[in-house]
Parts: C-alpha cells; sequence; structure tokens
C-alpha cells in the first residue's frame, strides 16, 4: 500500500473552491489539460441539459469526434431534476451540482486511473485509507487485482457488485464498460466484515471510475473497443461534505450562507427550527445555485422544457419561502448571495448579474400574483357548503397556482374541513410519471440512421458568403432517413454536397431555397440545416434522376437570400436601438430571420409605448439613410470581446468567430448573411410589438423588399375602406370612431330595451311568488334573458315583493346561438341577515347542470352547459329553498 503522511488521519478543512481547484491542478500536474465547464444547455438535441460530467465528451465516447487532448479534466456544472422530492429532504440529493472529472481518450486506462484516484483521494485530500471502500464489477478482475496488488488496498474492503451498480451502459446498444466505485466510511471502526454499501448511513460514494472498453450490439453482444477511454466522476458537494465533517452536504461551504440568508430573511435559526422549516431551507439554498446558473446560461422562464424547469425551481423556491415565513420578495438578494459565492469558479455569473436579478425579479412578481389568485381559489373552495377539499382540487392548487398541499391542508383545517391527501399523491404520482416519461437521459446510440451516418461525411464547405451559385458533387442521399444510391422523380431527399452557396438554418436565420440541377436533373430545394457543419439540403426531385458521386450545379433563389438578408441586418439594427431607446441591459432571448419578416425576443419589464416604438424606428430608418457600409471580419473571439462585440445570450461560439460591424452603431457575432451598406435595406418597419412570457417581448419588424409588400397591402386595404365609406383617406379613422360611438349608443339602448323586457316579464310573474311561511318564494325558468337582463329582473321584484322575499331565475339566454345557461339568486336583506347566501347557492344549483358560479351574498350568478337539466335543478332549489325559508 502506498505511504500516507500521519496528517491523513485527520484530512484537512478545505473549502468548496479550495477542492475543486485541488482536483484540477492534481491532474493537470498528470498533463490533463483543463477544460472550462460547459453550458448547462448542451449542444446534443437529444438532451434537455447537461446532466452529467461527461455529456460534453458524448461525441468522442461515440467515435464520432476527435478529441483535441489525449487527457483533460473539468469542474462541470450539472442539472438534473429527475429526483427533486427527494432535494432537501436526503443529505445528498441536488437539483444542481458540480462534477469533478479526469478523461481519458484512448490514452491512459484502469491502472493510471486507479492509482491516480488512490494517490488524489489519500495524499492530496488526504484521508484515512481506513476510511475508503472500493466497488468494482463482479466480473472486473482486473481492476479487483489493480486494487489489491497494485494499490495495496485490503481486499476484505473491495466488494465485488452486480452490473445494476457497478457497469454503466448509455442505453441498449454502444460504448459501455464496467465501473469502481470509491466510498467513505463514516463508521470503519464496525469493521470491515459484511460491509454493506447500501448503507447510506454509513457509506456516501464520492468518486466513480468508469472504464469504457465496450461495444454492445444489437444482439447485447460485448465487443472490444479499439480504443478505451476513462469517465470519471467526484461530486464537489460530496467531498465537501467529507473533508468539512459535515453531517450533509448542505451544511457545506458551498450551500450554507444560502441557508443562513434565506433563514435571516425568514427570522428563524437553522439550527434550532424545527424539521419542516430546515428542509425548506435547504429547498431553498439549492434551487438558488440552479435557477442563477440556469439563467447565466441563457434559460428564460417559461411553461415549455429549460423554461419550464426554470420556472418550476423559481416556484418551489417562492413556496417554500412562504412557508417558512419569508412573505416579501426575496430571489434576487438571495442570488446575490449565490453569485458572490461561485464568482471566483463561474465569472460570468457577475458579467450576467444585472440579467439574473431582473429575471429573478420579474418571475418572483408574476408568481406572487399567481398565489393571490390560488389563495382567491382555495377560499371559494371552502367558501361552498362541502366537508371535503379532493385529492384533484388540492393539486390543482399545488401544481398550478403553487400552492402548498401543508398550507391547504392547514386553512381548510381552520374551517373544519378536511383534506384528500390520498387523491392529492395518485395525481403527484401521475405527475412524477408524466415528468419521467418526458425525461430524456444521455444516449450515445443515435437514433435513426441519419443521425449516425451524417457523421461520415467530411464537413461542407460553405461558400454563400461570397456567391449564390456554385459547382459541386453529390456525396450523399438520404430518403426516408435512409442512405440511399439515387432517387428519383417524385422523391422527398436530403442531399449532401461537398460545397454549397445554400445557407443552412441557424441563428435564428431560415435556411436557403433554391434548385440543384444538372444535365436532365431538377431538384427543389425548399430548406437547408446543418448537423456537425455538415449541410443537409431538403427538396424534392423534380425531374431526372439524383445519383451519388455525380456533378450538379447548386442555386440559391437570389429574391429570396436578398429579403432574408435584409431582415439579418435589420435585426441588428434593431438591437442596437433597443439598448439605445429602451436599456442598455435588454438582449436577445430568442429570433427569426425570414424572407418575409424578422421577429426579436427580448427581456423587457412592461410593453413599449408607442412613443419608444416610434424612436426607435425613426433611428433605424435614420442608420439606413446615412448609408453605413458593413464590415464582417474574422478573428479570435477574445479579440472580438475587446473590441466590444456584442455575444448572443446562451449563444455558444469557438475560439475564431465572425463579427459583423456597423461602424459606430453595432458590432455582433453572427454566421448569418448580411447586406453590404445599410442603404440595401431602403426602409425599416415595425409592424408589431407584444408579451409572449414573463418578462420577455416580441417585436415582428420589416426591411427590404418586404416594406414594399406591406406598404402595397395596406394601400389596398385603405382604397376598399375609402370606396365602402364613400370618404377620403384621412377621414377613415374619424368614420370609424363614430361608427363605433353610434353601436356603443345602440348596445346601449339594446341593453336598456332588453332588461325592460325582462323586467316586465319578471313583474308578470310576480304572481306565481308563493309563501313560505312568512317568506315570499319566486323560482321560475326564464328564456331570452341574458345575465345582465336576469339580474336587474330579479333585484327590482325583490324590491317589488318586499321583506323576506328570495327570487331564482333559470333560463338559455339565446337559443339560436348555443344552449348555455345562466341562473341568478336574489335575496332580501332579511334572509342575508338570517344566513342565507345567494352566492353559496346558486352555485349548487348550476353545479347540477355542469356548471358553477357565485357572488355576493344578496346577488349572485352562476352558469351551466347542460340545458336538458335546467328544469330538474329549478325544481331541486325549489325543494331546497322551501326547506330552509320554512
Amino acid at each position: 500500500m502506498q505511504k500516507n503522511s500521519s496528517s491523513s488521519m485527520n484530512p484537512p478543512f478545505l473549502s468548496g473552491d479550495e477542492i475543486r481547484e485541488a482536483f484540477i491542478n492534481f491532474f493537470i500536474q498528470h498533463n490533463h489539460r483543463k477544460l472550462a465547464s460547459s453550458s448547462l444547455i448542451p449542444d446534443d438535441p437529444t438532451v434537455l441539459l447537461t446532466i452529467a460530467g461527461m455529456l460534453p465528451f458524448k461525441p468522442i465516447f461515440l467515435g464520432l469526434k476527435e478529441s483535441s487532448t489525449p487527457r483533460a479534466t473539468s469542474s462541470q456544472k450539472c442539472i438534473r431534476t429527475n429526483d427533486i422530492e427527494n432535494v432537501g429532504r436526503t443529505a445528498r440529493h441536488h437539483t444542481f451540482f458540480e462534477m469533478l472529472g479526469n478523461f481519458s481518450f484512448g490514452d491512459y486506462f484502469k491502472k493510471e486511473a486507479i492509482q491516480w484516484a488512490w494517490e488524489l483521494t489519500t495524499e492530496v485530500f488526504q484521508l484515512n485509507p481506513q476510511n475508503i471502500v472500493i466497488s468494482v464489477f463482479e466480473e472486473d478482475s482486473e481492476a479487483e487485482k489493480i486494487w489489491k496488488e497494485v494499490v495495496g488496498v485490503d481486499a476484505k474492503r473491495i466488494i465485488r457488485m452486480g452490473a445494476s451498480d457497478n457497469f454503466w451502459s448509455s442505453g441498449a446498444t454502444g460504448p459501455c464498460g464496467p465501473c469502481s466505485e470509491l466510498y467513505f466510511d463514516f463508521k470503519p471502526e464496525l469493521g470491515s466484515d459484511g460491509i454493506d454499501l447500501e448503507d447510506d448511513s454509513r457509506f456516501i460514494e464520492f468518486y466513480n471510475l468508469v472504464f469504457m472498453q465496450y461495444n454492445r450490439d444489437l444482439e447485447g453482444n460485448l465487443e472490444p473497443l479499439a480504443n478505451c477511454h476513462i469517465d470519471t466522476g467526484m461530486g464537489l458537494e460530496r467531498m465537501a461534505q467529507i473533508l468539512q465533517k459535515k453531517s450533509n452536504n448542505y451544511e457545506t461551504d458551498l450551500i450554507f450562507p444560502l441557508i443562513e440568508e434565506a433563514a435571516l430573511l425568514a427570522q428563524i435559526t437553522y439550527e434550532t427550527t424545527n424539521e419542516k422549516n430546515t428542509t425548506s431551507l435547504k429547498i431553498i439554498g439549492d434551487h438558488c445555485r440552479a435557477v442563477t446558473h440556469l439563467i447565466c446560461d441563457g434559460v428564460s422562464a417559461s411553461n415549455l422544457g429549460r423554461g419550464y424547469i426554470l420556472r418550476r425551481l423559481i416556484r418551489r423556491m417562492i413556496r417554500h419561502g412562504r412557508l417558512v415565513g419569508i412573505n416579501q420578495p426575496f430571489l434576487p438578494q438571495l442570488a446575490e448571495v449565490a453569485i458572490e459565492l461561485m464568482k471566483n469558479a463561474y465569472p460570468q455569473l457577475l458579467e450576467k448579474k444585472k440579467i439574473i436579478l431582473n429575471e429573478l425579479k420579474i418571475e418572483e412578481s408574476r408568481f406572487l400574483e399567481t398565489l393571490e389568485r390560488g389563495e382567491k381559489l382555495l377560499a371559494e373552495i371552502t367558501a361552498h357548503e362541502c366537508n371535503l377539499i379532493s385529492g384533484a382540487q388540492a393539486f390543482e392548487l399545488y401544481d398550478t397556482y403553487g400552492f402548498p398541499l401543508e398550507l391547504t391542508e392547514e386553512i381548510a383545517n381552520e374551517k373544519g374541513i378536511s383534506v384528500d391527501i390520498n387523491g392529492f399523491e395518485r395525481e403527484m404520482a401521475k405527475q412524477r410519471k408524466r415528468a419521467k416519461d418526458a425525461s430524456v437521459s444521455i444516449d450515445l446510440t443515435e437514433e435513426g440512421s441519419i443521425e449516425r451516418e451524417i457523421s461520415l461525411f467530411a464537413e461542407t464547405r460553405f461558400e454563400g458568403y461570397e456567391k449564390l451559385e456554385t459547382t459541386s458533387t453529390v456525396i450523399g442521399i438520404f430518403k426516408n432517413n435512409e442512405l440511399v444510391k439515387q432517387a428519383v422523380q417524385g422523391d422527398l431527399v436530403k442531399i449532401i454536397v461537398n460545397r454549397t452557396p445554400f445557407y443552412a438554418e441557424s441563428g435564428g436565420q431560415i435556411g436557403d431555397k433554391g434548385l440543384i440541377t444538372s444535365q436532365d436533373l431538377e431538384v427543389s430545394i425548399d430548406n437547408v440545416r446543418k448537423k456537425k457543419n455538415i449541410f443537409i439540403h431538403s427538396g424534392i426531385v423534380n425531374t431526372g434522376v439524383l445519383k451519388v458521386n455525380s456533378p450538379v450545379q447548386m442555386n440559391v433563389t437570389p429574391s429570396f437570400r436578398q429579403r432574408t438578408t435584409s431582415n439579418h441586418t435589420a435585426t441588428h439594427l434593431l438591437q442596437s436601438a433597443l439598448k439605445l431607446s429602451i436599456d442598455s441591459s435588454v438582449s436577445q432571448r430568442g429570433s427569426l430571420v425570414s424572407n418575409d419578416r424578422l421577429r426579436f425576443d427580448f427581456n423587457a419589464p412592461k410593453p413599449l409605448t408607442i412613443k419608444e416604438l416610434e424612436d426607435m424606428e425613426v433611428r433605424i430608418n435614420q442608420w439606413i439613410t446615412e448609408d453605413h457600409p458593413i464590415q464582417i471580419k474574422t478573428m479570435p473571439i477574445k479579440e472580438a470581446m475587446v473590441a466590444g462585440a456584442l455575444a448572443m445570450f446562451g449563444e455558444k461560439y469557438g475560439d475564431v468567430v465572425r463579427v459583423v460591424d456597423v461602424p459606430g452603431v453595432s458590432m455582433e457575432l453572427c454566421g448569418g448573411t448580411h447586406v453590404t451598406r445599410t442603404s440595401q435595406l431602403g426602409t425599416f418597419k415595425i409592424i408589431n410589438e407584444a408579451g409572449i412570457a414573463s418578462g420577455i417581448r416580441r417585436i415582428e419588424a420589416i426591411a427590404g423588399p418586404s416594406v414594399l409588400d406591406y406598404f402595397n397591402e395596406r394601400d389596398l386595404v385603405v382604397k376598399e375602406l375609402t370606396k365602402s365609406f364613400k370618404v377620403q383617406s384621412y377621414e377613415i379613422v374619424e368614420r370609424v370612431s363614430s361608427l363605433q360611438q353610434e353601436l356603443k349608443d345602440k348596445t346601449k339602448e339594446l341593453i336598456k330595451v332588453k332588461n325592460e323586457l325582462a323586467l316586465a316579464k319578471a313583474l308578470g310573474l310576480a304572481s306565481y311568488a308563493k309563501s313560505v311561511g312568512h317568506s315570499k318564494l319566486l323560482i321560475r325558468r326564464l328564456d331570452g334573458v341574458d345575465g345582465s337582463g336576469l339580474q336587474s329582473a330579479a333585484s327590482s321584484l325583490i324590491d317589488h315583493l318586499g321583506k323576506y322575499s328570495a327570487v331564482v331565475f333559470g333560463g338559455i339566454p339565446n337559443q339560436e346561438i348555443d344552449n348555455k345557461l345562466v341562473f341568478v339568486a336574489a335575496f332580501s336583506p332579511d334572509l342575508v341577515s338570517d344566513g342565507l347566501h345567494a352566492g353559496k347557492f346558486i352555485s349548487g344549483v348550476a353545479k347540477m347542470c355542469g356548471g358553477g358560479g357565485g357572488g355576493r351574498p344578496n346577488l349572485a350568478q352562476a352558469g351551466g352547459s347542460q340545458p336538458q337539466s335546467l328544469d330538474i335543478a329549478l325544481e331541486k332549489a325549489n325543494e331546497d329553498l322551501t326547506q330552509q325559508l320554512s
């Protein structure tokens, strides 16, 4: 066994930053290249978020890409939410975590990986060997032998385990191999006999070594890989727990300052508060790191994909904040602590600090409003005469309005109402299953022929910046996503060539359209996209036979490119105008550049005013008139950033970038196509501005030839209106306003007549009121009258019938349009004083007709959708009110 210093009996306290630095430096000293953490938004389209340290190296492990270095080390930030319900409740579950890793791409293998893992653990981190237990795959005698004979680990502390624990695979097929894991033993005094690594009160796995040495084929056979790889992962949070001697990951310096800040805001103390509060504080601390990094990497809160994950985490933070007593907005304040904690390892947090805090402020504000609506809904549910809140209702409050089950129970119990907890759990289980079914694991198989075989081709040479036509050679044809040798007339195809002038869809700009031709061949191309810099031209064979290895002429449609190019340059001008006119912190959150318009999404807390939009239009058209040149350069990214080039939020860039510069106006990193001078745009016009998500606005605009189309269309509309109204164009607005006022006046008159008619009908029914004790009750069906008319009639009848009177109407307002029902109940003040409530009563009546509603104790309205039940509902209403009044 290798010797360890006496200090290994008492490992030093290391901060999270020191642990990370020590790990990286150790492998740098062993000739590993340090790689920065990849974004939480992965390049891999099959994975929603970066969920493992090895994910950025997936193409290398697949053999689809050569590594730029034989050895690498990194600290990779990761997000996982599949076990979100365990966060805060166990010692080691997190949504956000950092995975320290060392990787070999066909270089060293088991012996070196094992020796270095032991050296790092016992000499750098100075863990006592008596605190370490090793697991190996039950069939991996080679790894076991290295641990025993080379490293010198006691055989009793090497545990063989099955494939479910110690054999890693990406899926049914693909690269795979055995694992060896290092566990820390918190209770070595219990000895080495009968070790059970499933006992997580005694053991914690902190380092996993994956020996990727096989490829599994479709029949399940394992074939040795030509180049074996090493993929390891050490959980930073777990190592911090060990070295800082904490009972759980949350109490380490990586997370605990966030917990302390949240406790301070809640005016409680972590060490003395109850278990429910400590759990909530842990959840807040964990989620704060996750949301801070997600926003920094370009994720915006929404109801889809990554945005939904961010929104869910933010809302869980707010819910648990309220549970511990934080009743004011607190997310930006907590995020500032998170940024301060992690700024050394991730300096980009400081660069994006303003964006992060603003996003959290907006999302928190909106969700607090949603919570208020949830509280009102709960109040409405409990206001009705019921003794049970169903599981579905409780889950709707939780899932839609972010209402904690505990709070629903508390409020319900105060009113003597129970909550169907089992029903809630069933609804929750359904949601978990939906989330699990929708989650994406790392898949190294790349299903589908086109996904895998596309990598067999060399990168396409793009010549579209300089020209719209070029000669080329067909090197690949896909039909029905299968690689074929040829295609004939009528076939839908995807074509790969060695060079192309066609721009491939990327950076928000759509792909070009055009033709691929030869002597007897014509293929219409309607879209182009790219994967791994291989351009895929999609289209249909119009005539002739398309064959692999045949020479062809590539022709982009000039007018299509011209329009798209104009709109793309206009997009750059628009972003500059937004920063100048609105706020310098405005940044792109999405875009679309097509041939007929541009769409630009950006962060903004409120809608833009008409004046702001007009100012931007004037500014952009001034830039167009000034005829600025468009200068395009290629340079190192560091040089571009120093020059002031704007990088798009959430985009990924290589070491060398393309810079599109409009001197004095705009400078952006961009791979799209552009005009050569701003005057070529002709005119710029904003056609729409609207909100599309919380804190996100969208501008739609046009430039170049599209503007003429737009004005021609509007001119045609104006001519039709002048003809119809028999006025001049400048009189249209006045004429429309006049017609609107006339319509408004006629509508008021109509409502007045309807109400008078309803009142006349109702007064005619007054004689049908019956006496019940000392009260008067009138319940009738009244069709052809809307809700406001029925309410007016019912109120008048209460005045007519006098004290202790109740009126209930139900009917179909307009049988020609639909069969929707309306109910109205009116109770005199005396009956209200006796405890009757019109809102509660009419809601119960409407439910018999598949509806609901409510209102004030003296006057209320409800709706229904089952007209066949109307008479039965009114009859039941008569029975119930008669019983109550007597």
